[in-house]
């Protein structure tokens, strides 16, 4: 899956020109978090936050009346408080790639830029949701962790004992165990009885580290 797949393509943007106010209003209308900033020819020279421009706003101990308030940020441009060196990401790069990219830099959102355009934005909830969808999240079905070698063949002796009992592997992820020489697997198994799968499982050598179900 890639970043293509999972944007936002044509996402809502504003120029350096337009206010606080105005952006701080869009963001809370709309209901997103970040708003990605272009100039007139539409390339992408910065983005910012609902956060950042609350914090750009006057504080409280400033004793300033609403009127007075919203004077200031009508303006304030968001040029002034956006953030220019922006870290981007092209529409084919890997979904996982993408989120390793946010991690690295603790950030919540990247804009996807093709051929010096902006062409979408892909954040944490859009992971978040491929995430749970990978994993089956909110499917009922039965979820059976294992604890495998890092050997050739381990996850097809899982596989084939899913397979022999009937049962659809409906999701499935691979991590990284306690130990470099370990894989944990955790599999949303259907049509396939608990109990037969479990004895079938340990049967093979398998560590079953956890079971659950709806």
């Amino acid at each position: 899956m890639l970043v293509r797949d999972r944007m936002t393509p044509n996402p809502i943007t504003v120029t350096p020109d337009v206010s606080v106010k105005d952006a701080l209003d869009l963001i809370r209308q709309k209901r997103f978090r970040h708003l990605p900033v272009v100039d007139g020819s539409g390339k992408l020279v910065g983005i910012t936050t609902e956060k950042a421009l609350v914090y750009a706003s006057p504080k409280p101990e400033m004793s300033l009346s609403n009127f007075e308030i919203q004077y200031i940020l009508s303006r304030m441009t968001v040029g002034q408080v956006m953030t220019r060196d922006v870290i981007t990401v092209s529409p084919d790069l890997p979904i996982e790639e993408a989120a390793q990219v946010m991690i690295r830099h603790r950030i919540g959102c990247l804009p996807v830029v093709e051929n010096d355009r902006l062409v979408g934005i892909i954040s944490d909830t859009d992971i978040f949701r491929v995430f749970v969808e990978g994993l089956g999240g909110g499917h009922p079905s039965l979820r059976i962790t294992v604890v495998i070698p890092e050997q050739v063949g381990s996850l097809a002796r899982v596989v084939d004992r899913i397979a022999a009992l009937g049962g659809n592997i409906h999701s499935l992820g691979t991590f990284w165990g306690k130990r470099p020489e370990d894989r944990v697997i955790a599999i949303r198994v259907e049509r396939v009885d608990r109990e037969a799968l479990l004895d079938a499982l340990r049967k093979e050598g398998i560590q079953v580290q956890h079971v659950w179900e709806p």
